[in-house]
This record gives structure tokens, sequence and C-alpha cells, in this order.
């Protein structure tokens, strides 16, 4: 059975008000009897009710961090990173999934029922606009990922997938490639990344001198692996298939690699092939992938960061922090892994 504050006390010979006042760190007990409090707190083993410590100081200890789809490994890993910065800081994450619904992100963000049982939120939207965090009545703070929202008021911590996509299509071009695809455009406005990636491929192609061939384009509805095997299957279907091909994250490569090792053909010699994300699945397929790395546990370092520090009053100008990325050179594009790029 647990210790209680009397028994402390009984051990310690001292008030219950003094064991409280050394539990939760007052600074008005003298050093001695601090000392002897903590040896009677060590030798009986007391833990502190938790609960009873948040409803004191007015926190839960809890986090919610909301994403999408829990099922996309991206967003598994990023789950992990998250919940080992957060606990660093004492606090749990609570996880849940929106499926990009506007109905559960507002029930989330906007109103404030559910929202209210955490201390704070980190969020990445895809139905939500400046507009409706702009509106919300919670004021449970928030940190926003992704790039559904640009400058919304809140602190946000973003990818540059221009710049990325950019740079997993420069790749492509220095090795020689001369037809390359891109798969996973999207043309809904609340799905902001693939037409960020696009144009980070198209700038890549105009730099180089190359002209944007339309039908090697091919936008997908989502960024899962059939969704990667069906676009891969529409491309080698052209009069003039492609010769590499940029896939928007790593399953829509994998998907793609099915595809093109089920027709026969060869990775990299036949089609080199590059992902974004760099998930683990990524990593151990035949050939690995290279991909777009983003640095996840700086993501979760920042989001929960600047979490606390909202929780702690900073009253500061929202924050953009970009977070670092590099390109992982793998076997489906030289046939060989030659580790990072910036």
């Amino acid at each position: 059975m647990a210790a209680t504050l009397r028994e402390v006390a009984e051990r310690a010979g001292v008030s219950v008000r003094t064991v409280s006042n050394v539990v939760n760190d007052f600074p008005q007990v003298a050093a001695e009897t601090r000392a002897r409090v903590q040896r009677a707190l060590d030798e009986l083993g007391y833990q502190p009710n938790a609960v009873a410590r948040t409803l004191r100081n007015g926190r839960s200890g809890l986090i919610a961090l909301v994403l999408p789809e829990l099922d996309v490994p991206y967003f598994a890993e990023l789950t992990r990173a998250v919940i080992e910065q957060a606990a660093v800081a004492g606090y749990t994450v609570v996880v849940d999934q929106t499926d990009g619904d506007p109905v559960r992100e507002r029930e989330l963000v906007m109103r404030g029922n559910r929202a209210a049982m955490f201390d704070g939120l980190i969020f990445n939207p895809l139905a939500l606009g400046r507009a409706d965090l702009r509106n919300r009545a919670s004021s449970t703070p928030v940190v926003l990922l992704g790039e559904r929202v640009i400058q919304g008021g809140l602190d946000h911590i973003m990818i540059d997938n221009v710049g990325a996509a950019e740079l997993a299509t420069r790749h492509l071009i220095e090795l020689g490639r001369q037809r390359i695809a891109a798969i996973g455009d999207q043309f809904d406005e609340t799905r902001q990344t693939g037409q960020l990636r696009t144009q980070g491929y198209r700038a890549a192609l105009r730099s180089a001198g190359r002209q944007v061939i339309p039908e090697l384009v091919r936008p997908t509805e989502y960024f899962h692996r059939a969704d990667g095997a069906a676009a891969m299957a529409d491309l080698l279907a052209l009069p003039e298939p492609p010769d590499a091909v940029f896939c928007y994250n790593d399953l829509l490569a994998l998907g793609a690699l099915r595809t093109i090792l089920s027709r026969g053909l060869r990775v990299p010699d036949d089609i080199a092939l590059v992902g974004f994300d760099d998930i683990e699945d990524g990593r151990y397929s035949t050939p690995s992938l290279t991909t777009i790395s983003p640095d996840k546990t700086q993501i979760a370092k920042n989001a929960v960061r600047l979490l606390l520090n909202r929780l702690d009053g900073d009253r500061s100008a929202p924050a953009e922090l970009p977070a670092d990325y590099t390109l992982q050179i793998r076997e489906s594009t030289t046939g060989q892994d030659a580790g990072a790029v910036e």
C-alpha cells in the first residue's frame, strides 16, 4: 500500500503541512528539515498523487496529438517522437485521428469541449483553414503541424515542401533521367501538400531547361500504397513511359515499386524512384528507397517546446518554424546507399 503524507510526517517528525511543502518544492522549508523529510519519503517509497497535483496547478498533464491518419507510417513515427519529447517534460500524450473530417477537426479544436480535457494540442489539420482557427472559441494552446494552414495566427511547424520536392527532382535530373514523372498531385484545396510538391517538381524541371509534360504528373486521391501502384500502372501504359518517378511520399513509392517490379522492369536500371518521408519500410525495401527525410525528432521537439512555452505564459507572436530535411540517397536511384544530401 502506498505511503501517505501522514505516515511520512510521523517518520520525519514533522507536520503534514511540512511534508506537503517539500513534496511541492515550496521554498519555505529549512535545508535540514527538507533533507529529513526527503529521507522519509525515500524510505517509505512515497509516490505523489499526480492527479491531485495537476488539479491544484490547473493542468491535466495531458497533451493531445491530433493527426489525419494513425496507420500511415510517417505519422506513427512522428507520434513516437512527440511522446518521447513530451515525456521528458512530464506530460502524457493522448492521440486522436480525424481522417481529415472537418466535423471531427472542429469538435477537437474549435468548440473547446474536448480540447478542455488537455493542456494543449499539437494538431495536423487537413480541413480547417485560417479563418476557422482564428475564430475558435477554445483558449487551449495549439501548435500546428503540416502545410494546411500558413500564417494562421498560431505556432506552426512546417516542411519546405517546394524546396524538398525540388531537391528530389533535381537528383533525378542530375542522374541524367529524361522523362521524370511525379505521383501524388492533388487538386482538393484541403490537400495542399501535394500541390506544393508539384510546384517543387515543376521548378526543378524548369531550372534545368526541361519541359513539364502534363501526362507525366499523376494525381492521387490519397498517399497510400494502392494509389501509387495504380498511378504507376497508368504511367507504364503510356507510349513513352518515364525513366524516373518522384513520389510524394514513401507509401506511394512502395506501391509504384511493386508495379514496376511486377512488370519485369528493374529499379533503378529502367526506372529510378524517389519517395518522401523516410519511413522505416523504405530503408528495408528491395531496393532500398531514396527519399526526402524530414527531421521528425526536430519537429516533435519544437512542437512540444512551443506548446510548453505557451502554457508557461509566452505571449510572443506566433512562430513559423521550418523543419530540416535531407535527401537520403539509396539503391532506388543509384544502386547503392550513398547517405544524406542537403
